[in-house]
């Protein structure tokens, strides 16, 4: 008889089930103390108690903020009821921005801006035949068709999230080996909200020190449109949309952290996926490959063109932003003086999980690896707490083969299998030319005029963030009998 192997008895992987009974959300009732109360249940979803008055029973709903502070119930939000973060909560909010503008209120309109993503470009690509250029600038006349007011890639933010996971990770290594610091090497990828929740729930306080600070580039982007072009735009309110290819990212955009703690203004208002824009392109009988071409935005630098065709880059590595291959290639010339111009991955036990090795004279100087996949997850948190994890710095994102492959990406309608679409996906990144976020002049504009330096206050609480463990509560409505 088969066993399972000891990697699927580290844990308890009950937050990865469908959300049903285990997803609960205490309701608190006001009610006075009387031993002899009846209640009698009418029609209409009202309720009487014995002193005649009719009372309406309260609906009950669960928000991504109380997702985030349970610890009973997945981590992904497909199937958890959501308010704030869905197509139609879009849509809603596009039709009354349309309506305050007809009625010449334009004072209490929003700036909406929306923020696409590389992986959902890809996706939509493939499912309507389109280039990936021209699948951008379609998706920009469609949202400037529905009352969008700018659209931009979020390239900026991508950049950024890079260079800071660099120099993080070269403080990191110093204070490490020259220090003598603990629970800082390995450095693990922070973009993943996936990843990082699951850490939160299941492993809290020993894994999160060695997760990255740096915010991902979805969060980037929200500092950066709330706190930085909001200015430009005299203080307008934005409404902030980003298009993502995972479900996990409507979590990550709901974090009270990523908020204004004074007026509770989110970082990024609404977040939608892939499969979403699908569902919304169907529902609006648009086929996107029929649209007009259309610019995006580019609102970096004052000097330069705020309007330009898409012009889409890849960066160097996996599709999942590449953070792997650049921190290496940083790390090997800043700390060693060894310039990497090919970096060879050796796969282990599957192609999820395979790491690359810096020698030099028979000596390790560094040893990064990319786990994609909870599988590969969980050998790696094996190995961490056993104190066995050779790796300077991993890669980790909850997907299988990344997040070209997210939760949310449209599925394949032809013969393609997954795997099969997932590497056309690949292919049709890699086919992009490949940029040096280093290069970017826009970058330097930024640190220097929106974020006082590279090392300011300014910088670090825009551009970083911090994690928390999420207790496990127990009370008689979980337990198990």
């Amino acid at each position: 008889m088969s066993h399972f192997s000891g990697v699927l008895q580290l844990t308890d992987l009950d937050d990865f089930i469908t959300p049903s009974q285990e997803c609960i959300k205490p309701v608190k009732i006001d009610r006075k103390l009387n031993t002899d109360t009846k209640i009698k249940i009418e029609e209409g979803q009202y309720y009487q108690e014995t002193d005649g008055v009719l009372q309406k029973l309260q609906k009950v709903e669960i928000t991504l903020a109380d997702c985030l502070a349970c610890s009973g119930c997945i981590t992904s939000a497909e199937s958890v009821l959501i308010t704030q973060q869905s197509h139609e909560e879009l849509s809603k909010v596009f039709e009354k921005n349309k309506q305050l503008k007809i009625d010449n209120k334009h004072e209490d309109s929003k700036f909406i801006l929306v923020s696409i993503s590389i992986q959902p470009i890809l996706s939509l690509a493939v499912r309507y035949g389109i280039s990936p250029n021209d699948c951008a600038s379609k998706l920009s006349t469609y949202f400037k068709n529905m009352g969008a007011d700018m659209v931009v890639d979020m390239s900026i933010a991508e950049d950024f999230a890079l260079l800071e996971s660099q120099h993080e990770f070269v403080e990191r290594y110093r204070a490490s080996v020259n220090d003598g610091k603990t629970n800082v090497l390995p450095m693990l990828a922070s973009s993943c909200p996936g990843w990082v929740c699951y850490a939160e729930k299941t492993h809290g306080s020993y894994i999160l020190p060695y997760i990255a600070t740096t915010k991902s580039p979805q969060q980037i982007m929200g500092s950066f449109v709330k706190n930085w072009l909001t200015k430009k735009l005299d203080d307008r309110s934005i409404y902030h949309v980003t298009v993502m290819p995972c479900f996990d990212k409507k979590l990550e955009a709901s974090r009270e952290e990523f908020s204004n703690k004074t007026t509770e203004a989110k970082d990024v208002d609404c977040v939608i996926t892939a499969i979403e824009l699908e569902q919304m392109l169907e529902r609006d009988n648009i086929s996107l490959d029929s649209l007009e071409k259309s610019t995006l935005s580019e609102p970096w630098m004052p000097t330069e063109s705020s309007e330009r065709l898409p012009h889409l880059t890849k960066h160097i590595g996996s599709g999942s932003g590449g953070y792997s291959d650049h921190i290496f290639k940083f790390a090997a010339k800043e700390l060693f003086g060894i310039e990497c111009d090919k970096i060879e991955y050796k796969e282990l036990r599957n192609p999820d999980f395979k790491e690359v090795t810096l020698e030099q004279d028979g000596k390790i100087l560094l040893k990064f690896a990319i786990a994609n996949g909870f599988r590969n997850i969980q050998n790696l948190v094996q190995k961490l707490k056993r104190g066995k994890s050779p790796y300077h710095y991993v890669e980790v994102m909850a997907c299988p083969s990344g997040c070209l492959n997210g939760g949310a990406q449209i599925r394949s309608q032809n013969e393609l299998t997954p795997k099969e679409l997932t590497k056309k996906l690949e292919d049709l990144y890699f086919s992009l030319p490949c940029k040096d976020p280093s290069e970017t002049k826009s970058l330097n504009y930024l640190y220097d005029n929106w974020l006082q330096g590279k090392d300011s206050e300014k910088s670090i609480s825009m551009l970083h963030t911090k994690y928390r463990a999420v207790e496990k509560s127990t009370n008689a409505l979980t337990i198990k009998w």
